[in-house]
């Protein structure tokens, strides 16, 4: 096949994932589908599972690792309302197409992984998209990044039994956080907005996301 062909057959695919996964189920955050029209998914997966991009599900990239399906991705960047001044921490680089998403929306991205090698293939993956508003960390996501907060924005994409005080902490007044909270089973997407001294809670839609394993989230002793 050529890749004039390939090309356009993921973007045919594309597309469809908009039209029927994201817009039908009420993502109406025009940047966001935007955005999402465009960053070709396929290129953030592991060869063996490229034919599963915009399938409606969690695709496997490795290390007991998950890539959200599209809905998700699309439904927790339209809640944290992500704008092009912001200043956005991302706790799970993942495979690095999060992370995409809102670099191509925010002024900045920090991003934090635990495991270094999913972190190297992130940054391989996002340097073929020439994206240079990104800094990529290797830590425990749970404790954030004090010595760069305030954010504008945190977006953690793995799920604790709570959120950890440390991101709470971090974010600036009128900042906004995201995160899925529950057992290890089934979570809640929860969105936490700073007003002062103040944080009020919201929930979203039911989930189920891999652990946040650190500090401040699930122990090293839970992973199976």
């Amino acid at each position: 096949m050529s890749k004039s062909l390939s090309d356009n057959l993921w973007a045919k695919q594309r597309r469809d994932m908009v039209r029927h996964q994201l817009m039908s189920r009420g993502i109406t955050d025009q940047r966001v589908i935007d955005v999402m029209r465009i960053i070709p998914r396929e290129i953030f997966l592991p060869d063996e599972h490229r034919h599963l991009a915009y399938e409606d599900r969690a695709v496997p990239i490795g290390l007991d690792q998950t890539m959200s399906q599209p809905y998700i991705v699309a439904r927790m960047t339209e809640l944290i309302a992500v704008d092009s001044s912001h200043r956005i921490l991302e706790i799970g680089t993942g495979s690095g197409y999060q992370t995409a998403i809102l670099a191509s929306l925010a002024a900045q991205v920090i991003s934090i992984e635990r495991h270094e090698n999913l972190l190297e293939c992130a940054k391989k993956n996002l340097t073929r998209l020439q994206l240079d508003n990104i800094k990529f960390i290797l830590s425990d996501g749970s404790l954030g990044l004090p010595t760069h907060a305030p954010f504008h924005r945190i977006l953690v994409t793995a799920a604790g039994p709570a959120i950890p005080h440390a991101l709470s902490d971090q974010l600036a007044d009128g900042g906004r956080l995201v995160m899925p909270v529950g057992d290890m089973k089934e979570q809640t997407l929860h969105c936490v907005q700073r007003h002062g001294q103040q944080l009020h809670h919201t929930r979203s839609i039911r989930c189920r996301f891999v652990k946040l394993i650190g500090q401040q989230g699930w122990p090293e002793s839970t992973i199976d």
